[in-house]
């Protein structure tokens, strides 16, 4: 079957492809990049697909292929890359093939929020300019399986066949609206940060959504079920989610709290998969954790239910994040992208007496900062006055 132009792409799986691309890395001017990985389907996750599209030209890397990858990821680190919500690929290649980009990297989806664009899925920025609707067919495809189907194929090579020109649309208005200079600033702060070690301390990484609502009791119970859960995903090599989801260790946990030596089938239902190893481990770790001595229950963390901001805290975060809702309105944007919610608490929470740090303590970039500056200092000096009088 022919395949139509607009859609043919090159599957890189042989050493003289692999050569006659580095060439063509080599030539472009930029290079538009995405990755498919298999976290959804295994708990230690890779990179088993690289997606390329350089002047019109569109490729399929396979890292599975056993090719050696170190030529074209040098020649790739050396161009301008352009990706869409690029953070999880390039933590990705960094954790599977030690890349790190060396030139600049222009994200289209920081590109659609600095324009208010509502909608910044890349299927949607497509529609919106280009009037094209690509398929997610194969969005949660195991992609570490071989081979690939066709229709996998084809939805990798649309992931980057539209970027180069979609970047080229946002460059012109990003100009057009004085926003190139905080684009540039975010899309530098989102590689570096790529570039960090942001691994969850593991004597933390428990502590999962819905843990700052547990009482030190309970937190001992999430621990013991995490843990649980953690050494089956990683024995099975599955995501924990396909073992146990949060929601039904935080269901199980509160149960089993108020339940102490109750049989685990008088509990919530529990998954098909629970049983054997995994339903005696799980008996097993509920009975760790109702027996453990309340010196050893977990803390509760800085911001937890059991540290709650002053009032007078209370009063500065609403005001400032009704003062930056203003802003944000004004210019356009998200109230979350010119500041987030968690940096105007800790800036309330700090009170900053600089720009510098305002950034430092809110995790602020210089362009949000100045943007919020004056709504910061107005707010806290108000806040304050209404303190003292009321003194």
């Amino acid at each position: 079957m022919n395949t139509p132009e607009s859609e043919r792409y090159v599957y890189v799986r042989g050493l003289a492809a692999m050569e006659a691309l580095v060439r063509r890395i080599g030539a472009a001017e930029r290079v538009a990049l995405d990755t498919e990985a298999d976290s959804l389907h295994n708990y230690f996750e890779k990179v088993c697909l690289v997606q390329l599209s350089l002047g019109g030209e569109h490729y399929l890397v396979d890292p599975l292929s056993g090719l050696d990858l170190t030529g074209f990821l040098e020649a790739l680190a050396e161009k301008p890359l352009i990706l869409h919500g690029g953070d999880y690929d390039l933590r990705m290649m960094r954790a599977s093939m030690d890349f790190r980009p060396r030139r600049e990297v222009f994200d289209t989806m920081i590109a659609a929020q600095l324009l208010g664009i509502e909608q910044i899925g890349l299927a949607a920025l497509i529609e919106r300019f280009f009037n094209t609707t690509i398929g997610k067919e194969g969005q949660k495809s195991d992609w570490s399986r071989r081979p690939l189907s066709e229709m996998q194929l084809r939805y990798a090579a649309n992931d980057t066949r539209f970027l180069e020109a979609l970047a080229e649309h946002m460059r012109g208005e990003l100009s057009g609206r004085g926003r190139v200079d905080w684009h540039r600033e975010s899309c530098r702060a989102m590689v570096e940060s790529t570039g960090r070690d942001n691994s969850r301390d593991p004597e933390e990484a428990w502590r999962i959504k819905g843990a700052g609502r547990l009482t030190r009791r309970q937190l001992a119970y999430l621990r013991e079920l995490w843990r649980w859960r953690d050494m089956h995903a990683r024995r099975a090599n599955l995501p924990p989610f396909k073992v146990f989801g949060n929601q039904q260790i935080l269901d199980l946990l509160q149960w089993a709290e108020s339940h102490p030596g109750a049989p685990l089938h008088q509990g919530p239902k529990l998954p098909r998969n629970i049983v054997g190893s995994r339903l005696s481990t799980l008996e097993e770790a509920i009975a760790r954790a109702a027996g453990m001595p309340q010196a050893q229950w977990p803390e509760l963390r800085r911001f937890d239910r059991g540290d709650a901001p002053r009032t007078d805290c209370k009063e500065q975060i609403d005001a400032l994040r009704g003062e930056c809702a203003r802003i944000a309105k004004e210019l356009e944007i998200a109230p979350s992208t010119l500041a987030p919610r968690a940096a105007l608490e800790a800036i309330a929470r700090s009170r900053p007496r600089s720009l510098e740090e305002m950034m430092e303590s809110g995790g602020l970039l210089r362009w949000q900062a100045e943007l919020v500056q004056g709504a910061v200092e107005k707010t806290l000096h108000s806040t304050r006055q209404e303190s003292t009088s009321r003194k």
